[in-house]
C-alpha cells in the first residue's frame, strides 16, 4: 500500500491542472507528495487540520497499559506523510474544512491505515518501518498483532461519534482491505488474469482506503453529494496510480529517488506491474525471452541474476506498457475531479495527478 512516496525535494515539474509540464518550486512539507498548495489560505487550513490530527493521534492511541500505549504510540511517533489525513483535509475544501467532525474523520481514517501497517510487518516479517524497528521485531509478532487489534478499535470508537454512516463506511473499507490482502495471500486463482488480479489486490488494499479519506474530507466538511463522490472516485484511483508507481521506481530508479535499494521487489520475489506484464508477454525477442525465463525462477536472490533482469527490464516493452498503464490511471483521477468547482483545492488534487506521471517518465 501507498505508505510514502519519497523523491528529491526542490523543483519538480508539472503544471496544476493541465496537460503540459513546466517547473514549480518545491512545496515544502509536501515536497515528497508533488503536492502544490499554491493558496496561502489552503496552505494554513490543510496544516492546521494536519496538526491537529498529529494531535489527536497521540492521545487516542494512549491506554491505561503502559506497554500498549507505547507499542501503540511507535509508529504514530515514528512519522509518515500522513497522506490519508491529507486527503480528508484536501477534500473538506469543498465545504467547510473547519467542520468540527473533519478532524476525527482524519485521526480514524489515519489509525485504520496504521492499524494495516501493524499486521503488514507481522505477515511480511520484517524488522524495519518507518526507519525505525517494526513493532513485531521489538515487541515480538503477537504483540503487533493485538496491538493492530487495538488501532482498528479506537479507530472504531472514535467513528461511532461521527454517525452510523461514517461507522458503516468505515467497516466496509476495513472488509474490503481484508479481502485484498486474501487475494493477495492466495494469488490468482486458476482462470485469473495476474495482472486483473494484482489490480484488484491493489483497489481492495490501497485504493479503499484513500477513497474513504476523500470520501470522509467531503461528508464532514458538508460538501455536495455530487462532490463527495467526485471525490471518492478520485480517491481511489490516485490511489492506485501511486501503488503502481511504486512499482515502476522500484525498477527504474536509483535509491535516492525511491527510499530503497532498486530491484528489492524482486530479490523478495514480489510480482508488481511490469513483471507480470513482461510474464505475460510473447514477444520473440532474445531479450524479452530471457527476461521472462530469469522471471519465472522466482526471488531472485542470486547477485548475477537479479542485475542480470533488472537491466532486462529496464529496457523492456514491458516496463513502457507499465509507465503508460499509470499515466492512465492518473489522467482518469484527474477526470473524476471534473463536477467539482475550480480552485487551489482542486488545483492541489490535480496537482498529484502532474507528479505521479511524471515520477515515472
Amino acid at each position: 500500500m501507498v505508505e510514502g512516496v519519497e523523491t528529491a525535494a526542490g523543483q519538480r515539474t508539472g503544471a496544476p491542472g493541465s496537460g503540459g509540464r513546466r517547473t514549480r518550486p518545491g512545496t515544502g512539507q509536501f515536497d515528497s507528495l508533488g503536492l502544490y498548495l499554491a493558496d496561502a489560505r489552503l496552505e494554513a487550513s490543510v496544516l492546521g487540520l494536519l496538526e491537529a490530527v498529529e494531535a489527536d493521534l497521540r492521545s487516542s492511541v494512549a491506554s491505561a497499559d503502559p506497554l500498549v500505549t507505547e507499542a501503540a504510540r511507535h509508529l504514530v511517533e515514528a512519522g509518515g506523510k500522513r497522506f490519508r489525513p491529507l486527503l480528508v483535509a484536501l477534500g473538506a475544501q469543498f465545504g467547510d474544512p473547519a467542520g468540527p467532525q473533519v478532524v476525527p474523520a482524519a485521526v480514524v481514517m489515519e489509525l485504520t491505515h496504521l492499524a494495516t501497517l501493524y499486521h503488514d510487518d507481522v505477515m511480511d516479517e520484517a524488522s524495519v518501518r518507518r526507519g525505525a524497528p517494526s513493532a513485531n521485531s521489538r515487541w515480538t509478532n503477537s504483540v503487533a498483532i493485538l496491538v493492530g487489534d487495538y488501532l482498528f478499535a479506537r479507530a472504531a470508537d472514535i467513528a461511532a461519534d461521527l454517525g452510523t454512516e461514517a461507522v458503516r463506511l468505515q467497516a466496509r473499507t476495513f472488509a474490503r482491505l481484508v479481502h485484498g490482502q486474501i487475494a493477495e495471500t492466495v494469488g490468482p486463482r486458476a482462470g485469473d488474469d495476474p495482472v486483473q488480479h494484482y489490480l484488484r489486490v491493489i483497489a481492495e488494499k490501497t485504493g479503499s482506503l484513500i477513497a474513504t479519506s476523500a470520501r470522509f474530507g467531503g461528508m464532514f466538511g458538508g460538501a455536495p453529494a455530487a462532490h463527495i463522490e467526485a471525490l471518492a472516485g478520485y480517491g481511489e484511483t490516485i490511489g492506485l496510480a501511486f501503488q503502481l508507481s511504486d512499482d515502476l521506481l522500484d525498477i527504474s530508479s536509483e535509491s535516492v529517488q525511491s527510499g530503497k535499494t532498486p530491484g528489492t521487489d524482486l530479490r523478495e520475489g514480489v510480482p508488481t506491474l511490469p513483471v507480470l506484464y513482461a510474464l505475460a508477454s510473447d514477444d520473440a525477442d532474445a531479450a524479452s525471452v530471457r527476461l521472462r525465463e530469469v522471471l519465472a525462477t522466482g526471488p531472485l536472490t542470486d547477485d548475477d541474476l537479479h542485475a542480470e533482469a533488472l537491466g532486462l527490464l529496464r529496457e523492456s516493452p514491458a516496463l513502457k506498457r507499465a509507465r503508460e498503464t499509470v499515466r492512465s490511471y492518473a489522467e482518469e483521477a484527474r477526470e473524476q475531479l471534473s463536477p467539482l468547482p475550480d480552485g487551489p483545492a482542486r488545483r492541489a488534487l490535480e496537482s498529484l495527478c502532474d507528479f505521479v506521471a511524471d515520477r515515472t517518465s
